[in-house]
């Protein structure tokens, strides 16, 4: 059975319509073959999250009714509630989408934040828009949780 980070590999690649990149004996990391299979996965993945956008206004006017009983108006209100943090949290990640397609246009994808090394390819397709390598953000996290606690 697939791994959940697995599972959503699989997704973000087959939405894009794209297979794993498979990398060539020698080839230069982020050359533009690398660099354009990225560029199709975020964009696909933009597209997607916009149509979902898309489908709660739409949702959200054709169900928005004023229902005279307090309890079905209350459960109306809080499945829209749910619906429009999704949203939100979806607009955050369109625009994350957005800075690292911003990214790949200035040759200056896939590479840490923190350290400069290569973050690699399977992070990447995994989750493509991941600004640190797997040390830096397991650090990252580590230093949130002490500081959380």
């Amino acid at each position: 059975m697939p791994t959940k980070q697995a599972s959503q590999t699989i997704g973000i690649l087959a939405l894009a319509g794209v297979k794993p990149y498979v990398e060539k004996a020698g080839e230069e990391y982020m050359n533009p073959a690398q660099e354009e299979h990225f560029k199709k996965i975020l964009e696909a993945w933009r597209v997607q999250l916009r149509e979902e956008v898309d489908r709660t206004v739409t949702h959200m006017k054709d169900e928005a009714a004023n229902f005279p009983d307090p309890v079905d108006r209350a459960a109306q209100e809080e499945e829209f509630s749910l619906e429009l943090r999704t949203r939100d949290r979806e607009r955050k990640l369109i625009k994350k989408i957005e800075k690292t397609l911003q990214l790949i246009e200035e040759s200056d994808f896939g590479f840490c934040n923190t350290c400069g090394i290569e973050i690699g390819i399977k992070r990447l397709e995994a989750r493509p828009t991941a600004d640190l390598c797997i040390e830096c953000k397991t650090l990252a996290e580590i230093k949130e949780r002490q500081m959380a606690g």
